[in-house]
């Protein structure tokens, strides 16, 4: 995720990153452009339309439609701005949820037990890192120290779900320390909640990443506003005459960039510029945890 500082106006405003819209929509609108300009000059110079043409009328029905689809689009970046802040949140509980698990296990387990602290030290932090990548549709094995986690290595399947093989690990080594009476019942149920709350995360991630926008609303949106850009210089080529061209490229460039926008951060655990920073944020995990066991 990209940080800046929103009071940086000049910075803002005037810096052009790769991931900008302007950047990608580059192409498209030197073709609204050109198909403007053709359309004032077939309208004016070649086919000399009159001023009584029914053709001047044709700004009324962008008028009419220009409240739907500001509508439309206040929806789609809502609703995407939704599941990017929904993603945020989830990621936010992850990184509690670890910092509480490390907590109550550093509280719990003897300072003798270094083989206990180790594993946790190394497995909770895994998880991040693994659910990352799991999010990222890659395949997955620990993304830490090789040397350190042979002896759980092969454990882990990692053409299988790997985020759910490392929480078995987890609830497994807890349940051991119940067995071997080193922790409570009591104390056993307050490390199952927290344990089941790794799941709960990952169960959410997976919902908003296999449920997007459904596409006939997405791909409706996209036609509407060709529709609407196309027909914009058909009638206002006569009071605008070839300024029209420019005109039209603008508007068409704050329509298609809204849409843009909604897309990239509807599904935010990819790899753009705007999507969750979640490789930092399981750095810092790893960090947080190895502080407290």
């Amino acid at each position: 995720m990209k940080a800046y500082n929103p009071k940086e106006w000049f910075q803002v405003l005037f810096l052009i990153q790769k991931s900008d819209t302007l950047v990608k929509l580059g192409p498209f609108m030197a073709i609204i452009f050109a198909y403007s300009l053709g359309i004032a000059w077939l309208e004016i110079d070649y086919l000399k339309i009159g001023e009584n043409s029914w053709v001047q009328n044709i700004p009324i029905m962008h008028s009419l439609l220009s409240f739907v689809i500001s509508m439309l689009l206040v929806f789609r970046t809502n609703t995407a701005y939704d599941r990017w802040w929904e993603g945020r949140k989830l990621w936010g509980q992850l990184v509690n949820n670890s910092r509480n698990l490390a907590l109550k296990l550093a509280g719990m387990l003897d300072d003798s037990d270094e083989e206990t602290r180790k594993f946790f030290r190394r497995t909770i932090p895994i998880y991040a890192f693994a659910l990352k990548e799991h999010l990222q549709s890659k395949v997955t094995l620990y993304m830490l120290d090789d040397k350190q986690d042979e002896e759980i290595k092969p454990e882990i399947d990692p053409e299988k779900h790997v985020p759910n093989q490392i929480a078995k690990l987890m609830f497994a080594k807890v349940n051991d320390l119940y067995k071997a009476k080193k922790i409570t019942g009591d104390q056993l149920i307050v490390l199952n909640l927290e344990l089941m709350s790794f799941t709960d995360i990952c169960g959410a991630c997976e919902r908003i990443k296999n449920t997007p926008i459904p596409y006939s609303y997405s791909s409706f949106i996209k036609k509407f506003i060709l529709a609407y850009v196309t027909t914009l210089p058909l009638g206002y080529v006569f009071s605008l005459g070839y300024y029209a061209a420019p005109i039209v490229t603008f508007i068409f460039y704050v329509l298609a960039s809204l849409e843009l926008v909604a897309e990239e951060i509807e599904e935010p655990f990819g790899t753009d510029a705007n999507d969750l920073p979640m490789g930092k944020l399981s750095s810092n995990i790893q960090k947080h945890v190895e502080e407290l066991i």
